[in-house]
């Protein structure tokens, strides 16, 4: 890993035993059903505090909105064998 720009880096390295269950992954959002995906997307929508505040983001809007919801329900990943 370089950092090739002018300014300090961060790097953050998350580790731990996989989850024992299938997860749903869709944009920023990790849940364990469709259900919980569009819950999580309506309440970063209405920018509830569970989500904190973005900082440095510089758009002309307060927080990047997420995008619509698939037309289709969200299906778990399955867990790779291993």
């Amino acid at each position: 890993m370089a950092n090739r720009g002018d300014g300090p880096a961060r790097a953050l390295l998350l580790g731990g035993p996989p989850f024992t269950e299938e997860l749903v992954m869709w944009w920023n959002f990790v849940g364990r059903s469709h259900d919980d995906i569009a819950t999580y997307r309506e309440l970063w929508q209405t920018n509830d505090a569970r989500f904190g505040d973005v900082q440095g983001y510089e758009g002309h809007i307060s927080r990047l909105p997420a995008p619509p919801l698939p037309n289709g329900r969200l299906k778990p990943r399955p867990r790779p064998a291993g």
